[in-house]
């Protein structure tokens, strides 16, 4: 029957989650001895950008933590991207705004922007963020301290979004959904396995020699999940990993509505697994009916009672870390799982066909 691998699956996510909501690493103020004495690179690259980067900007030149260069890198924008960071360069000597090179052959857009972007930093600390993240005045000094009294190579952090449209409501909340629910975030630290890796592309800061001793943008050029692979790339070496909740520290809005959503998180979904077509297509029609099947079914057969309690815990706690709306998530609960198939086939059709548009660009 049905019921016995629902119930299954149920209880376990509901043991990650709890596991998760009791030792999930939170990214927060830190209470150690905060020093400069370590340059610090921020590299954003930004594409389109005009919206985000000024906002960016003046969350970095806000920093506690001083010892900092930024430099942005306009990657081909057709916006006032470029126009509107260097008028944000002209207020602090620390900014940079340069333009990129033309994208070569073997490299998808992000990539070569941060390759790029590498190779013109000076710091003992990379720290790449994307231009729609905004940080609070102690994020960076934080995160290095947070480096530093852990011995990370590289830490990461997942933000707390900003979700504004029911077009986003209906998508976003699902990264942080998939992540909290099944993967234990404290053993991508304490685990050796390199299979147990997660990672945020958002906001990664990276020890800059190991970084370069891994081979950099360089070793992932056309890897379109180049933040998961460059997890499981350190842990493979054995250098440490840990990734981070944003918490009050770490903010985006990464989409504006639904279309965007669904665009930006198809990129990414398929690849993102490794499994074949079918496998994927199956592994999340499982998903949809164990996470959606016991609460239409509870009115007809109260052993399904239990099983609509773990499932509105999850959404509690995860909103809860993800410093989200519990209520939005519990009502939209239904609606926002069965996005999962839509956003599923999605991505599947469009990386076998090489339609995936991101940025005006197809990869």
């Amino acid at each position: 029957m049905i019921i016995y691998p629902i119930a299954i699956v149920l209880l376990i996510t509901t043991i990650i989650v709890i596991y998760n909501f009791i030792t999930a690493p939170v990214l927060q103020v830190s209470s150690g001895i905060k020093d400069d004495n370590f340059l610090v690179s921020v590299l954003i690259p930004a594409r389109n950008e005009e919206d985000n980067i000024q906002k960016c900007l003046s969350g970095i030149i806000n920093q506690s933590y001083k010892n900092l260069e930024v430099i942005v890198l306009d990657d081909g924008s057709e916006d006032k991207t470029f126009l509107y960071a260097s008028e944000t360069a002209a207020e602090d000597t620390r900014i940079r705004v340069v333009k990129g090179n033309p994208l070569p052959e073997n490299f998808t857009g992000k990539n070569w922007a941060c390759n790029q972007l590498s190779l013109l930093a000076a710091g003992s600390y990379l720290l790449f963020i994307d231009a729609d993240v905004k940080l609070k005045p102690d994020t960076i000094a934080s995160a290095i301290n947070e480096i530093k009294r852990n011995k990370i190579q590289l830490l990461s952090v997942f933000p707390s979004q900003e979700i504004f449209s029911l077009g986003e409501w209906l998508l976003v909340p699902l990264m942080n959904w998939l992540l909290l629910t099944f993967l234990p975030l404290r053993f991508v630290f304490s685990s050796r396995s390199a299979s147990l890796a997660a990672a945020n592309g958002q906001f990664m800061l990276f020890n800059r020699q190991v970084y370069q001793l891994v081979g950099g943008h360089k070793k992932v050029s056309n890897v379109i999940t180049e933040d998961i692979e460059f997890a499981r790339l350190l842990k493979s070496k054995e250098y440490s990993v840990k990734t981070y909740l944003g918490g009050d520290l770490v903010y985006c809005r990464m989409y504006k509505n639904f279309s965007d959503s669904l665009s930006g998180f198809s990129k990414n979904f398929y690849p993102g697994s490794k499994l074949d077509p079918v496998s994927f297509i199956f592994l999340n029609i499982f998903i949809i009916i164990s996470f959606n099947f016991p609460l239409f079914t509870v009115f007809f057969n109260h052993v399904f009672i239990p099983m609509v309690i773990f499932i509105f815990l999850q959404r509690i706690l995860i909103s809860i870390m993800s410093r989200q709306n519990p209520i939005a998530n519990l009502l939209l609960h239904p609606l926002q799982i069965c996005m999962i198939i839509i956003l599923a086939i999605n991505s599947l059709f469009l990386s076998i066909n090489g339609k995936r548009v991101w940025k005006g660009r197809t990869f």
